[in-house]
């Protein structure tokens, strides 16, 4: 079974970095997507619009991101809650390489999920807000992610794990990240 890590955090001392470390030890054969390290570039350019309806892409490292997907069973995304939202980063990565005849086919106006291969995804987040505050206040940025971007993508067993007030307590992020890495 290959876990696949996606990350994209620019602050190497954030506690999405810790995240990733302590998953790392759950699962020490894990590929890790770190966006911000391979240099990605979230940005839809006209050379990438030009291919999108092809379902094609410009960025070579789309297809290195494609790549591992086609042969991940369980994916687990970290990130952090920007604005009640997913940073640029993550949000270019599904938009650059969630490719049409990759991630889904269209029929008469229907997605078809494609990445049914993906067994389990895990999204965690974390951020100043609880999650309370995320789900009844600011739209319930992940509640559209997984009940809509990624059903579209044929990911349907999607688990959301969220680190609220990460600011606020060390011991409290270390006690979370325990419970959290015992049931990811």
């Amino acid at each position: 079974m290959q876990t696949t890590l996606l990350t994209g955090h620019p602050y190497d001392k954030s506690f999405n970095h810790v995240i990733l470390a302590k998953l790392l030890e759950t699962y020490p054969s894990a590929i890790v997507i770190n966006l911000v390290t391979d240099g990605f570039n979230p940005a839809m350019l006209a050379d990438d619009l030009a291919l999108f309806s092809k379902g094609a892409y410009a960025d070579p490292l789309v297809g290195k991101y494609q790549q591992i997907l086609s042969q991940t069973d369980k994916l687990i995304i970290i990130a952090p809650i920007w604005w009640y939202g997913l940073p640029a980063i993550i949000k270019g990565f599904f938009d650059k390489v969630m490719l049409k005849n990759f991630a889904y086919t269209e029929i008469n106006g229907r997605l078809i999920g494609q990445l049914t291969h993906i067994k389990e995804t895990v999204v965690i987040t974390t951020g100043i807000a609880p999650a309370i505050y995320l789900r009844l206040f600011a739209g319930h940025p992940i509640g559209a992610l997984k009940k809509r971007i990624l059903k579209d993508m044929g990911l349907k067993q999607v688990k959301w794990f969220h680190k609220g007030n990460v600011t606020k307590s060390a011991a409290a992020n270390q006690k979370w990240l325990a419970i959290v890495a015992k049931k990811v």
